[in-house]
């Protein structure tokens, strides 16, 4: 069924659902796991940011880095120690929204399937804090698995 499943990871609540619903999958089809975290850099960008932080900035982006390699190195361990094939992919961009890095990172690794959390904001949290998961929906090519989850502290 599935030979490429990429799993989309931020480090939220959801980070260890969604992780064990692609690690079941992998398992199930035999299929090697990519885990992907996308970096959003856009605020980074704006130009009042790196005015008011100009030697800050860098460094900043150089910690998110290193941050997101260890996240991601802890879970390729946890795929590997349950016999699941997985690697780990950091995507940044300084002007692309994180759904569209995504899309990129899933066609660049030729993924059958991308495996995402919503975190199941209503109303008028979700207008202002925006959609991935939406995003995703309307634009990826590639089949999309969300693994709905709430937050334990609503």
């Amino acid at each position: 069924m599935y030979k490429r499943i990429m799993v989309a990871v931020d480090e939220s609540f959801m980070t260890d659902q969604v992780l064990h619903a692609a690690i079941e999958l992998a398992q199930v089809t035999g299929a090697k796991l990519a885990i992907c975290h996308a970096i959003d850099e856009t605020i980074l960008a704006q130009r009042e940011v790196a005015m008011m932080l100009p030697n800050s900035v860098g460094k900043t982006e150089a910690r998110l880095r290193l941050g997101a390699q260890a996240f991601l190195d802890r879970l390729a361990a946890t795929a590997r120690a349950v016999g699941v094939d997985a690697e780990v992919r950091i995507v940044e961009s300084e002007q692309k929204h994180v759904s569209d890095m995504l899309i990129e990172a899933a066609a660049e690794w030729q993924a059958d399937l991308l495996v995402v959390g919503t975190h199941g904001r209503r109303g008028i949290e979700r207008y202002f804090v925006g959609s991935a998961a939406e995003r995703l929906v309307r634009k990826a090519q590639v089949s999309l698995l969300l693994v709905r989850g709430e937050d334990p502290d609503e």
